[in-house]
Order: structure tokens, then C-alpha cells, then sequence
């Protein structure tokens, strides 16, 4: 915790302890332990390990902003004309409510949308659910699995990004679709949804199976379509992509 309050008092202030206040700083750093641990904590240094250094100060949006989001390492780069111009540390979903996987755009934008949703909201066009980026109430959750399927960041940084996205911008998020969830490989059957339907539909429509939308729903229309492609590899008949479907899908 000492190292920690260090840290803090160096990024808050610019200075640290001199070595003959050592014995006190220690004495104070055990004193604040409860504080150091709680949210004002974590936002401070969330809001200050983001501050762009001398020579990146902001410039005027370019023609083309996009969005680029990691799952796995948990970061959204804002591209500047495919170029990165700027990467901040967020938190995405928990693997029980994964983030959605895909090519996304954003459709709408508002300030202070509700409880929970920090001081800004960018909505996408996840075709089955209610997904955005958004700031926080929570900002110690940021860098982790922690949101229902939301991209959090803290209320600074998406404070700062704000302006510079337009409604229509691309919002590209990426990870593996049947790993980053749990179960991982999970049964699927009608009426699921999710990014791993959606990378199954690719690949059924790839083969000349499947005619429908792809959009991470399972219908009727894919139904019809598993039930051929489970024929082609003499699996049983059953509407599911289970194991052995997913092996012969080459996943």
C-alpha cells in the first residue's frame, strides 16, 4: 500500500516523501490504507495515467475516427484516419455477459444517459441487445471482465472521446467468439444469440448454406441450415451445433 500511495502522490502532487520523512510517510501510508483502497483512489489515477504528455496534444478530429476495441487486453484505440491516435484502458463484459464481437457503428450519442452509465453514452447496432461505451460509477472496474456486455471507460476518457466520434463511426471489437464466454464452445440452438452464432452464420453462408441474415440470432432460416450441414458430415440429426459440429465447422 505504501508503494501505492507513493504512486499517487507523485501523479496527484509530483513529489514524493524525502527519505528523512520516511518513518512518518509510513506511519501516514498504514493510516490511510482504508482510503487508498476505495473508488476516489482508483479514479484519481485512472483519470491521471490518461492525460496526454507534452507533444500529444489533442488536434482537430480527422475526416475518418474509428474505434478499435481489444477484449483480451482490454484496451479502445481511436483511430485518426486509420491512423491511432489515442488508447485507452477500459473494462468489457464478464464471460457469463460477454462483449458482442464484430464490425459495429455507432448510432446514437448522449450525455448523462442514466445510473450507471457514467457522464457519456455511445449506443452500436448490436442487432440482438442493448450494447455502448460509456463512463462509469465504478472506474476501479476499469482494465477488467466487469460489465454486463458494455464497454466501460472512465468518465474522463469518454468524456474526451465524445466529440470526436460522429453518429456512424466504425466500432471494431475483437476477441475470440467462442472462448470469451462460459461456458466456452457453448451447445447452440434456435433462438440463441450472440457472437458465436454470428461467426457460425459466417461460415454457413461461406459454404453456401445459409441465405439469411447475418446478424447473431439463430431463426428458422439457420435452422434449416444446420440440419443440412450436420447431413453433409453424416452427424445425427439435431438442430445444434454441439462438438462434434464445431469440429467439422473447423473451430
Amino acid at each position: 500500500m505504501c508503494l501505492l500511495f507513493t504512486l499517487l502522490l507523485f501523479l496527484l502532487y509530483g513529489t514524493v516523501p524525502a527519505s528523512g520523512e520516511t518513518r512518518s510517510f509510513e506511519r501516514c501510508c498504514c493510516e490511510q490504507e482504508q482510503i487508498l483502497q476505495g473508488p476516489a483512489t482508483w479514479n484519481a489515477i485512472g483519470q491521471t495515467a490518461t492525460r496526454p504528455t507534452t507533444g500529444q496534444q489533442d488536434r482537430p478530429p480527422a475526416k475518418d475516427v474509428s474505434i478499435l476495441i481489444d477484449t483480451t487486453w482490454r484496451t479502445l484505440t481511436v483511430l485518426f484516419d486509420g491512423q491511432p491516435h489515442r488508447q485507452y484502458p477500459v473494462a468489457v463484459g464478464k464471460f457469463e455477459t460477454p462483449t458482442p464481437l464484430g464490425d459495429f457503428r455507432v448510432v446514437r450519442k448522449a450525455m448523462h444517459w442514466g445510473t450507471g452509465f457514467g457522464s457519456r453514452w455511445l449506443g452500436l447496432d448490436v442487432p440482438w441487445g442493448l450494447y455502448g461505451i460509456h463512463g462509469t460509477n465504478k472506474p476501479w472496474a476499469i482494465g477488467s471482465y466487469a460489465s454486463h456486455g458494455c464497454i466501460r471507460m472512465h468518465n474522463r476518457d469518454v468524456e474526451e472521446l465524445y466529440p470526436w466520434v460522429p453518429v456512424g463511426a466504425q466500432v471494431i471489437i475483437i476477441g475470440n467468439p467462442f472462448t470469451y464466454r462460459e461456458p466456452p464452445f457453448r451447445d447452440l440452438r434456435r433462438d440463441f444469440c450472440g457472437s458465436d452464432v454470428m461467426e457460425v452464420q459466417r461460415t454457413l453462408a461461406r459454404l453456401g448454406l445459409f441465405k439469411g441474415r447475418i446478424d447473431g440470432t439463430w431463426r428458422w432460416d439457420m435452422e434449416e441450415s444446420v440440419y443440412r450441414f450436420r447431413a453433409m458430415h453424416n452427424l445425427s440429426r439435431d438442430n445444434v451445433i454441439d462438438k462434434p459440429a464445431y469440429r467439422a465447422l473447423g473451430f
